[in-house]
């Protein structure tokens, strides 16, 4: 097996060689927005090097695994207000993904995993992966990182400080930023997330909702107005590098377990 993981630094000759139909490619996926004031405002970089880690693990099982160039801009949201955030309409990312698949099912590689970093990239992943089946037998799972994060931290860090610690600006993508990056993160801009938020004389619950007697309702808001910090929802200060890099090896078994147990084996129609 080839040393070389990202696709990028294949040269043409080695790309014909390993990226065969037995190759498994990871396509990782992220936004460039408000990730609070602490934390770079990338998240595909996160995205990328777990894609990286998933990608070793896998290979570590015998599994031949690939890295794709990352795509840095996600699906327009309400973090369109973050201030020098890129975002990409749906429409552009529906066919940008389209594109990328039809590529790589040209070349022959059909196994292929998502990597994903950022919720709004979601309607858009949805919509190409279920065209790609339908039309040519593709299946595509997608792993969006930080929905299976939330759901693993309250075994790693436990039940009270996962509460505390989860949510925008805060666990999981803080730690894991203090794992990957730590020397791109602003420890002395760290605190608290703001509550008490309204708009139009209502409180607001989430980025993309108001809570209306007891009930969660959608309402057409920004970011900005719902925290001036990026953080919603959750206390930056109790992540930590530590509970990064758990998650990131927790991340990545399960990853590795999906590429090795299906993607690899194949799963076209």
């Amino acid at each position: 097996m080839i040393d070389k993981i990202r696709m990028a630094e294949l040269t043409s000759e080695e790309a014909r060689q390993h990226l065969t139909e037995d190759a498994v490619v990871l396509l990782p996926m992220g936004s460039l927005e408000d990730q609070g004031i602490h934390a770079p405002m990338g998240d595909y970089l996160a995205a990328d090097l777990m894609a990286l880690e998933i990608a070793k693990t896998a290979r570590d099982r015998g599994v031949s695994t690939f890295v794709a160039p990352v795509v840095p801009f996600g699906g327009k949201d309400f973090f369109d207000s973050s201030h020098g955030g890129i975002s990409i309409s749906n429409a552009t990312l529906v066919a940008l993904l389209d594109d990328i698949f039809g590529c790589l099912n040209r070349h022959g590689i059909r196994k292929v995993m998502i990597v994903n970093g950022h919720g709004g990239n979601v309607p858009a992943i949805t919509e190409v992966t279920l065209r790609w089946r339908q039309k040519a037998g593709l299946f595509v799972p997608s792993m969006y990182l930080w929905q299976v994060a939330y759901g693993e931290l309250p075994d790693l860090i436990g039940g009270e400080k996962a509460s505390a610690s989860s949510g925008h600006g805060g666990d999981p993508l803080t730690s894991v930023g203090l794992h990957f990056y730590p020397d791109l993160l602003r420890p002395d801009l760290v605190r608290p997330a703001p509550a008490g938020a309204r708009v139009k004389g209502m409180q607001i619950s989430g980025f993309s909702t108001i809570t209306y007697d007891g009930a969660k309702i959608q309402v057409p808001i920004e970011a900005l107005e719902a925290t001036e910090t990026g953080a919603f929802g959750c206390d930056p200060t109790l992540c930590s590098a530590e509970t990064g890099e758990t998650l990131v090896k927790r991340l990545a078994a399960i990853g590795a377990g999906l590429v090795c147990d299906h993607v690899a084996k194949g799963l076209h129609d």
